[in-house]
């Protein structure tokens, strides 16, 4: 079974360096910190040097200060630095703060006791998207997927689902930045088809992916809506195979989908429209 995304963005934005605001040394740190992308739990100093492309000097100053600061834990017998718990402070805060998060959590939660099965809430980042909740069943068939987890858009339900109300710039900006690769042999991966059936969930108001990601899963996801009527996020339920009736499964998780999400999104402005939505794809 495939392993979710590492949980730092790969299409990173083009920064403008050469502006005066710009801040060198928080960019360096930043990349310290980000060089821990969950394949190891340690790093050494010189791997850590290695990945960031920082010079050894610089690397041990900026370890030495995020390990001060308490973001960054130095094991005494290995020397090897790993990230400090402390860092979950900004999840809590991300999370807090969150008005979306906080109008999905009921709604996400009476979905999961209806349903027994998988829900999430996910938000675009660049090409991804990204979990902000996730409520797990014992039926949960990739236990490894966790809040802050992300995934590519174009292959999975509440990507699509995303996509699918935003306009054609946009949706060619993301497609031409995603590494578009077959996960699977059902994996739609090519530019073409991926618009026409963007414009098949645009009409259905949901979107439905089976076997694109991981082998046997199979999710089901409505967007949730701004006040212009671009998606801002997206619920799924995620279905083992194992689990599945086709024929009673999909209208009802899509009806609970629709109705959830639109629970959540606020009201449409008078004249609010996603620019170009009905551009051809």
């Amino acid at each position: 079974m495939a392993a979710p995304r590492r949980s730092v963005p790969d299409d990173k934005p083009r920064l403008h360096t050469g502006s005066p605001l710009f801040v060198q040394s928080v960019e360096k740190a930043m990349k310290v910190l980000t060089a821990f992308d969950g394949s190891k739990r340690q790093l050494s100093l010189s791997e850590i040097a290695a990945l960031t492309e920082l010079d050894n000097s610089a690397a041990q100053r900026f370890t030495y200060t995020l390990s001060l600061l308490g973001y960054l834990v130095k094991d005494a017998a290995t020397r090897k630095y790993e990230l400090s718990v402390r860092l979950l402070d900004f999840t809590f805060h991300y999370l807090a703060s969150s008005e979306l998060v906080s109008r999905a959590a009921p709604v996400l939660q009476k979905l999961a006791r209806d349903t027994e099965e998988v829900c999430n809430l996910t938000v675009p980042d660049g090409v991804d998207i990204v979990f902000v909740q996730r409520i797990v069943s014992r039926n949960v068939l990739v236990p490894n997927v966790i809040v802050g987890s992300r995934l590519p858009s174009y292959c999975t339900a509440p990507g699509l689902a995303m996509l699918s109300t935003w306009s054609a710039e946009q949706v060619d900006d993301v497609l031409a930045k995603s590494d578009l690769i077959k996960h699977t042999p059902r994996t739609v991966a090519e530019p073409r088809r991926i618009k026409t059936r963007l414009a098949r969930i645009r009409a259905a108001g949901y979107a439905h992916t089976e076997d694109e990601l991981f082998p046997d899963d199979i999710s089901t996801a409505a967007p949730v809506l701004d006040a212009c009527g671009r998606a801002v996020g997206a619920l799924n339920i995620a279905v083992s195979r194992a689990r599945w009736n086709a024929q009673r499964d999909e209208a009802r998780y899509a009806g609970l989908l629709r109705a959830a999400a639109a629970t959540i999104s606020p009201a449409r402005r008078p004249h609010g429209r996603v620019h170009a939505l009905h551009r051809a794809a």
